[in-house]
């Protein structure tokens, strides 16, 4: 019974910290991200708690509080800058989203060659 207790946890473990490595990656704010790997390293340290609890080891426990500390100290420092920040300027653009202001610059640009102010919005 223990040993089906034990993988039941390292599986649910596991699909949390691969949904969340997933979040981490699309994003699309830097506060996504923090948000995704301060959830990955929770899942580390639940993950040592059930190792030492498997194992009956005390020796871990000072290991997961100091992964707890560094993993609070580093949200709040993220999140302290991302306060700062002006709006959109910590979100990270798609390739999608770059290829429009791209195109949308060379428009400008065209049009701004051409002197046509219809195409810049100045039209009188």
């Amino acid at each position: 019974m223990n040993d089906v207790v034990v993988a039941v946890c390292a599986v649910l473990l596991l699909t949390g910290a691969v949904l969340a490595v997933v979040r981490a990656e699309r994003g699309p704010s830097i506060l996504d991200r923090t948000v995704a790997l301060d959830i990955v390293l929770t899942i580390m340290i639940a993950g040592g708690a059930l190792y030492a609890s498997l194992e009956r080891r005390t020796d871990i426990v000072p290991v997961l509080v100091v992964l707890s500390l560094v993993g609070f100290v580093g949200s709040v420092t993220v999140a302290r800058f991302a306060s700062i920040e002006p709006a959109g300027e910590g979100r990270v653009r798609t390739r999608e989203e770059i290829a429009a202001e791209e195109a949308e610059r060379r428009r400008l640009e065209e049009a701004d060659t051409r002197g046509d102010r219809r195409d810049r919005g100045e039209v009188r």
